[in-house]
């Protein structure tokens, strides 16, 4: 589909063979690659790695894996921004989704108290806060947006997804924190939000659930796929503009 093209992924958390969606991701691009005809380069970013945004220039997509806490917070705040606000494809799951809340939260509306329970304890309100319901190594339903990016990559409006989390966005924070460019565009049978997504993005997508772990089954994650594909189409953009300068 991208004939030769090349396009590299920083995966920012800290590696851990015990995590299972680690072991999940590079077979997730593994076969993003081989379905989109895309050569996929990944590397692992610690999150105490990225102290400014030479370190995230290399590459065509981030994506903010599970695994908070993360060794930086800062360090995985700072990736996310910058692929906010660089346009550079991105995808976060799991901690990744809490920590795109919080950077959004901070950067885009100004909300500098906004806090993640894990990270602040004694946060009075926080805007991640544990789940009644600690969603360990379940799958849930969840339905998506009509009309959303990610229904759009999974071509139908309900899915099951596996999770392994113990917090989330808590419900009061949702309106004004979706009054703008931020879109809820993926809920659980509760109405919880657990998928966002930029509206004035090329592609920036956030799941509490874990997708990559369907690779692990043989089968390739639609939004890993997104994320390739979008990857694949900015490489390609960058170039042409390289070849008419």
């Amino acid at each position: 589909m991208y004939s030769k093209c090349r396009v590299r992924v920083a995966l920012v958390g800290e590696f851990n063979a015990a995590i299972t969606a680690h072991r999940a991701i590079p077979e997730a691009l593994r076969l993003a690659a081989e379905t989109l005809g895309v050569a996929v380069e990944h590397d692992w970013l610690g999150t105490d790695s990225i102290v400014d945004d030479a370190a995230l220039m290399a590459y065509d997509g981030i994506w903010c894996v599970p695994g908070s806490p993360y060794v930086s917070a800062d360090g995985a705040l700072r990736a996310i921004r910058f692929a906010r606000e660089q346009g550079v494809p991105f995808l976060g799951t799991c901690g990744g989704f809490q920590h795109a809340l919080l950077e959004y939260a901070r950067n885009r509306l100004g909300w500098a108290d906004a806090e993640h329970a894990e990270l602040s304890p004694q946060a009075q309100t926080p805007l991640i806060a544990p789940l009644a319901c600690a969603l360990q190594d379940v799958s849930e339903r969840v339905h998506l947006v009509s009309g959303s990016r990610i229904a759009e990559l999974y071509g139908v409006r309900e899915i099951s997804e596996q999770y392994l989390c113990r917090y989330g966005l808590v419900d009061a924070f949702v309106e004004p924190l979706m009054a703008q460019a931020l879109k809820a565009s993926g809920h659980d049978e509760a109405g919880a939000v657990r998928a966002i997504e930029l509206e004035d993005h090329p592609f920036f997508i956030a799941t509490l659930f874990q997708p990559e772990r369907a690779a692990l089954q043989g089968r390739l994650p639609p939004l890993v796929a997104g994320l390739v594909g979008a990857c694949a189409v900015q490489s390609v953009h960058e170039a042409h503009l390289e070849q008419a300068s």
